[in-house]
């Protein structure tokens, strides 16, 4: 499929933007995933640890393949600690711990296999160049892969990391307004699996949040823009999840989810909400991105967005009896 062109297609720097790519799957354990990547797109295999592994060098930089799961991976805090002092003992005590904890995350790794998915993290693509990248996911599916939909345990997705097209507050607040005023056509249009559905991962925004940012009087600051999202979305697991922007933005920011280990500060929308449909010819990134594409035609079009954000608010803000009358006359008429 190719990619549609988003309203502004370059960033801030007049460069092509570029997507972050990220996919969960079944069927295919890390080491036959990378040799699969290593084939379609050439580079270098590094095995970083047992369950962890990069091909390096790509025509678009390095992909990381891994067990999505911490638990199977060595912590950096545990491997870069040091000894506590430069005797010999301590250092040798140290290598122990080093080695043992090492060797006990390869075992979880070795008894997980299969059970936790495994996950690709792409190097960022030009948005014009995802069809290519789409050969990826074509392979998987040949290679056995298991998408969300070819069990109900699977609750798997696919995230797009979109460059930002600006850092300006003006700009995020518009595509957040569009988001909100989109994200049930998403849904729709996704058809999300039952499994995402209850799993709390992708979970949409609460409608105060969606009535405060959709008021047109609302024009915060950046730090002020952080603070609301902070007070009613505590949380990354959002179907937009705006912490790794925020912690570009504001990397001193004072709250502990902007220095979370899994929160990697980058100039990007995080789009958690696509289901991994690995089973369906023809579904890849590109699909995914061609719906993203309309909510950024929305926040560009500021008249249709302002047009929305007050029909949205004037139908969520009615009393509820007048939702209730409304109904009822709804359902006098067509009886």
């Amino acid at each position: 499929m190719t990619p549609l062109s988003p309203p502004e297609p370059r960033n801030s720097s007049g460069e092509i933007r570029r997507v972050g790519v990220e996919i969960e799957f079944a069927g295919l354990p890390p080491r036959d995933t990378t040799a699969l990547v290593q084939e379609l797109f050439g580079g270098e295999l590094i095995t970083v640890s047992a369950h962890r592994l990069k091909v390096k060098d790509t025509r678009w930089g390095d992909f990381v393949i891994e067990l999505d799961t911490q638990y199977a991976h060595p912590d950096d805090a545990v491997i870069n600690a040091g000894p506590k002092d430069d005797s010999d003992l301590e250092r040798h005590r140290h290598q122990v711990r080093v080695d043992f904890h090492t060797r006990t995350r390869e075992l979880i790794g070795d008894v997980v296999t299969g059970l936790v998915p495994t996950e690709i993290v792409c190097p960022p693509v030009r948005w014009d160049e995802l069809h290519e990248l789409d050969a990826l996911f074509g392979a998987l599916r040949g290679h056995g892969a298991k998408g969300t939909n070819d069990s109900l345990l699977y609750g798997f997705g696919l995230h797009l990391n979109p460059e930002v097209p600006s850092l300006e507050v003006a700009s995020i607040l518009d595509h957040l307004r569009a988001y909100l005023l989109s994200a049930q056509w998403l849904r729709e249009q996704i058809d999300i699996d039952i499994t995402r559905e209850v799993l709390p991962h992708a979970n949409p925004f609460p409608k105060p949040y969606a009535l405060k940012i959709l008021d047109p009087s609302y024009a915060p600051d950046v730090d002020t823009l952080i603070g609301d999202y902070l007070e009613h979305n505590p949380s990354r697991n959002r179907e937009l999840d705006m912490f790794p922007l925020f912690a570009y933005l504001r990397p001193d920011y004072p709250h502990p989810l902007f220095h979370h280990k899994l929160v990697k500060p980058r100039p990007t929308f995080h789009y958690r909400l696509p289901d991994a449909r690995l089973s369906e010819p023809g579904w890849g990134s590109a699909v995914e991105w061609n719906r993203w594409v309309e909510v950024e035609r929305l926040a560009a079009d500021k008249v249709a967005l302002t047009e929305r954000s007050a029909a949205y608010l004037a139908r969520h803000t009615r009393s509820p009896v007048t939702r209730w009358m409304e109904k009822l006359r709804d359902w006098m008429g067509g009886s």
